[in-house]
């Protein structure tokens, strides 16, 4: 199909500098958990974005100097030129599909204490370093410090543009650049000519951009990335005041405008607290000040929305980190009228967490995010089918609906059999909750994309037996059935179950999100510690119950820090008037009151006037069509099954992304040739040349 028309000016070039990109979908910086210590994956990863039609590539950040080290997590770095080869590497393997390349030169500042290389963090005052709350603070740089520091930035543009870059970055965002530190009323206290006045605080900014200039001449651009907005109010840069002043100051001088709001957690809220474009309050006066090209980012998946971006002023570039990691794809299928295929982001920020607990890159939608080069999984391509085998599923969740999505692209014969009325299983039932609707793209691409499908049968409203199973004909059996939430409170403080768990009055979140009705005042008990116990409490307080959150943690929430999220989550519930205990757990449960003990020191204390109590604890896989199936060899071989297997929260409940996952690896590996002890290839990545 052709595009449709609308869409057009989405695909018309525009000059940066120097160079043109050939269309408007740039693929801003971000990182992916991979940079140089996973070489071979990061050029793997963002390869699969330049075959989807993006017209700028862009590196995460890129470390300029060891007063700047992010370990350990694997940020690139340009240090010095034992490190071009590895991004000459990375610019040649993009340059064959037509895209321009870009490097976001980065110096953290105060944003990391160096843990690695034991230098000294650099600020432009004395102040605590701002990550992960090391207790350290930043050394105030002199003069020759900020000389210094110039030359690195020079030094490093100058090696961008032999590595082959084509737009080089100053960057001045996110809380953990040291330009915004200069810039920010908030860390920068200096007294001369770098300090007091807006015009000073953003002195350095100005040098930076004319000396990469000049060190790149006419060879790359120069971009300025900005927060213009520290979401600190008074306290920090704002878009009315200090932002627009900036912007004005240096309106021409860069060749580019790549303009955010800060910190991280705020440019990356998620789709709980965040509709799409939410940045545009923030970044659109903008284009009114400059005539330079800008990019802005908002989770951007409408291409209505991105048309209306650019016909109305607000952005020549849409920016996007998130979607183009859920879709690389997004432009071509644009381009090519296929919006129905688009894997639309849902903003759930797992790739985010990917980050920030240093594990490998991970996607809700896209499965095959982090797997392209060590599994050799393409996100839009699959090995066809290695047999004639027709494929039973039961199960409609996330891991069954990605397992029969990606066996029916195979080929394969399928049936998927879910026994409710409608497909999605905990994904339906989550994204009915506050802030969650988002989460339903995860079921409806599947749906979209399981329709087209004549080899793919979807059956609702239906349950199996064993004896069901093993009549159903199939060859190959994957038991998806999910899991459930424990009605006995055990999970990470109580490894028995808490007395008095099967009180009328005790329930769990598949209760509430089932719609039964509740009495308050309600308890929810969360010892879960990521989003749902949350979420649960802000639906019952907003049906008009009191509510008060129990957690034996000192925050709410707690693995939401990783997904940017734990703040946000705090500030909603307390704003909402629910009561929130921290530091407590659940010793006993009576008819009217709960026995509490803090988790430190152990006292007791009753906390009265409950009615209802929501544990929001651990789950339990629903295996028992699995164990039940797989305790007879022999009658699953009589009734011709020669595979069986289960998948997902079935096997041991994790979170959706996993589940996805899981269903997706089990789809690809059908019929496949094992691969041994380690199921992918392992980076042995030479990172410096050796000097004797």
């Amino acid at each position: 199909m052709a595009r449709d028309p609308r869409y057009d000016v989405l695909f018309t070039p525009m000059k940066i500098g120097p160079k043109i990109a050939k269309n408007r979908f740039y693929q801003v910086p971000h990182c992916n958990a991979m940079g140089y210590t996973e070489h071979h994956g990061d050029i793997a990863h963002r390869q699969t974005k330049a075959e989807g039609g993006w017209a700028v590539i862009s590196t995460e950040q890129c470390s300029i100097h060891p007063t700047s080290c992010a370990a350990p997590y694997g940020e690139r770095r340009l240090w010095n030129d034992d490190h071009v080869t590895q991004l000459r590497d990375w610019n040649e393997t993009m340059h064959k599909f037509d895209v321009l390349t870009a490097v976001e030169l980065a110096h953290n500042g105060l944003g990391f204490s160096n843990r690695k290389t034991k230098e000294y963090p650099l600020g432009p005052s004395s102040f605590p370093v701002h990550y992960n709350w090391d207790p350290i603070m930043g050394r105030e740089m002199d003069k020759a410090d900020i000389r210094e520091f110039r030359r690195w930035q020079v030094d490093a543009a100058k090696r961008a543009v032999n590595a082959g870059f084509d737009i080089v970055y100053v960057y001045a965002g996110h809380d953990i650049a040291l330009p915004q530190h200069f810039l920010s009323p908030h860390t920068n206290h200096r007294t001369d000519e770098y300090g007091g006045s807006v015009e000073n605080r953003a002195r350095l900014i100005g040098e930076m951009l004319e000396d990469t200039k000049e060190a790149v001449g006419d060879r790359a651009a120069v971009a300025l990335r900005l927060a213009v907005d520290e979401m600190r109010g008074s306290h920090g840069i704002t878009w009315q005041e200090e932002g627009q002043a900036v912007v004005e100051m240096f309106a021409d001088l860069p060749d580019l405008w790549d303009v955010n709001i800060s910190d991280w957690s705020h440019d990356s809220s998620t789709s709980r607290f965040s509709p799409e474009g939410f940045q545009e309050p923030y970044v659109a006066f903008v284009k009114k000040k400059t005539k330079k090209p800008v990019v802005s980012v908002g989770r951007f998946t409408s291409p209505d929305t991105m048309v209306s971006q650019i016909q109305r002023g607000i952005t020549d570039f849409i920016g996007a980190a998130r979607p183009s990691i859920a879709d690389p794809f997004l432009p071509k299928k644009i381009e090519e009228g296929r919006n129905e295929d688009i894997r639309e982001c849902i903003g759930c920020n797992i790739c985010v967490a990917s980050e920030n607990t240093g594990a490998i890159f991970r996607c809700t939608q896209n499965p095959a995010a982090g797997e392209e080069w060590r599994r050799g999984w393409h996100p839009e391509k699959i090995e066809k089918k290695a047999s004639d085998n027709g494929v039973l599923i039961v199960g409609a969740g996330p891991a069954g609906l990605e397992c029969a999505r990606a066996l029916g692209q195979r080929g394969y014969t399928v049936h998927l059999v879910d026994s409710r009325p409608e497909i999605g299983g905990r994904v339906t039932l989550e994204s009915k909750l506050p802030g969650l609707a988002a989460w339903g793209r995860v079921r409806d691409y599947r749906r979209i994309q399981i329709e087209k499908m004549k080899n793919v049968e979807v059956h609702t409203g239906t349950t199996l037996s064993a004896k069901d199973v093993l009549d159903y004909g199939a060859e190959v059996v994957v038991v998806a059935t999910g899991a459930g939430w424990r009605r006995d409170g055990v999970s990470y403080s109580n490894a028995e179950p808490i007395p008095g768990w099967n009180g009328k009055r005790v329930y769990t979140p598949d209760d509430v999100m089932s719609g039964k009705e509740l009495e308050g005042p309600i308890v929810v008990f969360d010892d879960d510690h990521y989003y749902l116990g949350g979420v649960i409490a802000e639906k019952l307080r907003a049906a008009g119950h009191e509510v008060t959150i129990v957690t034996p943690l000192m925050e709410l929430s707690r693995w939401t820090e990783y997904t940017l999220e734990m703040e946000k989550i705090m500030n909603r519930v307390l704003s909402m008037g629910i009561e929130l205990i921290c530091n407590h757990n659940i010793v006993s449960i009576g008819d009217n009151s709960l026995e509490l003990a803090n988790v430190y020191y152990g006292e007791k204390r009753q906390h009265l006037g409950y009615r209802s109590l929501v544990l929001t604890t651990s789950r339990m896989p629903n295996d028992k069509l699995y164990k039940e199936l797989a305790a007879d060899p022999a009658k699953l071989k009589a009734a011709g099954i020669k595979k069986l297997a289960r998948i997902g929260d079935c096997v041991a409940a994790s979170t959706i992304q996993f589940a996805v996952f899981e269903g997706h690896r089990f789809a690809r590996e059908l019929d496949a040739e094992p691969k041994g002890d380690v199921p992918y290839k392992l980076e042995h990545v030479r990172l410096e040349r050796v000097r004797a």
